[in-house]
């Protein structure tokens, strides 16, 4: 299975203005490659991959576009790339071959979006020197910050500047499943809010509510943002401060999210979770406690770790009664509101409403399995 390794790179200034004018060059080309596009359909015309990447080359030759020679032929084509698979993706959303959210026609990209990015594949002879550099092609050798080493050769690498201006390179490499010791152990997992989640076996986590946390300074940095004026160099500071503060509640959420999941797979041979509906919890009064929890990171992380280590992994339907139904006698009870957290079934048995509801989720999947 391919994996991507992203690791913080510092590029000099010198190979920032490289950097910049390569982000700069690939959003020309998208750009230009997407109006051709849009005019071929006005005239009930179709235009094909390879004559975009002709007119890419034409395009070189001219006075107006001569300085796209200045940067790596492969991050232009490239470009090109991720436009045919962004239309691909929008064709296919539309005949209903494509599940999930609806994906949109393509747009235009804009010089003001804070997140740029570029692609270097094998073709552009992209290496990582003996000193740990990563030689990029016109760009130079940027200093990387190894924090492990890389699997396996990288097939690609895609450079990254985000809104508080830090620089990633992402690589994509190919590993080997790893499979675990098999184990006995299989869990039920029940998401919520005042307690993150609550595992079939009694075991609880608490909800770290980062952004609930950070809410003041976040606060503070975008009242000082506002108070700035508009085009002002001070006004740019000023809201690269409010990015510096939402990137480190979301690393910090990440990050989380990323030892809880580990743990989660090392320990349980099978994980059984609750298909919640996220985006319709999303637009209700609880919007803001359900972005915060990540519950969707969170169980992405499980299902992909248990796929590379040998666990089993599923979602039970999100309609199945876990809060109402007895996990003693099985007899289903009306419905429960939030805050009631305790309640008695008619066999007797007292349930805690998250406990009960995991261990039906336990059942369930295993039922379904």
């Amino acid at each position: 299975m391919q994996l991507r390794y992203s690791y913080r790179v510092y590029p000099t200034p010198g190979q920032r203005i490289a950097l910049a004018r390569a982000f700069g060059c690939a959003r020309v080309v998208y750009n230009d490659a997407l109006a051709a596009r849009m005019e071929a359909f006005a005239k009930s015309e179709r235009i094909s991959d390879t004559e975009l990447s002709k007119r890419l080359t034409a395009a070189k030759a001219t006075p107006q576009r001569a300085w796209l020679a200045d940067v790596s032929s492969v991050v232009l084509q490239q470009a090109l790339a991720d436009l045919n698979t962004a239309y691909r993706n929008f064709f296919a959303s539309v005949s209903g071959r494509r599940k999930g959210a609806r994906v949109g026609v393509p747009r235009f990209r804009s010089r003001r979006a804070h997140r740029q990015a570029i692609r270097f594949t094998k073709n552009s002879r992209f290496a990582v020197t003996s000193g740990g550099k990563l030689r990029l092609p016109k760009i130079g050798e940027v200093r990387v910050a190894w924090s492990r080493d890389l699997p396996s050769d990288p097939s690609s690498v895609t450079v990254i500047k985000d809104a508080t201006d830090r620089y990633f390179a992402s690589f994509v490499v190919q590993v080997d499943e790893q499979p675990l010791p098999e184990l006995e152990t299989e869990v039920g997992i029940d998401l919520g809010l005042t307690t993150f989640a609550v595992l079939s076996n009694g075991k609880t986590i608490d909800s770290p509510r980062f952004l609930r946390r950070a809410e003041r300074r976040l606060r503070k940095a975008q009242q000082v943002l506002s108070r700035k004026e508009k085009g002002s160099k001070n006004r740019a500071k000023a809201r690269v401060e409010v990015a510096r503060a939402h990137a480190k509640v979301a690393d910090t959420r990440r990050d989380w999210a990323h030892k809880h999941s580990t743990r989660i797979v090392r320990e349980n041979q099978a994980i059984f979770v609750e298909d919640l509906c996220v985006q319709g919890l999303a637009r209700t009064r609880l919007a803001k406690s359900v972005h915060d929890a990540g519950w969707s990171t969170f169980v992405t992380m499980l299902e992909e770790k248990a796929a590379r280590c040998g666990r089993t992994f599923a979602r039970v339907d999100r309609w199945f009664p876990s809060t109402r139904l007895c996990s003693r006698c099985g007899v289903v009870g009306e419905r429960k509101a939030l805050h009631v957290r305790e309640w008695t079934c008619v066999c007797g048995a007292v349930h805690d409403r998250d406990v009960n509801a995991a261990m039906n989720i336990l059942a369930a999947g295993r039922a379904e399995r």
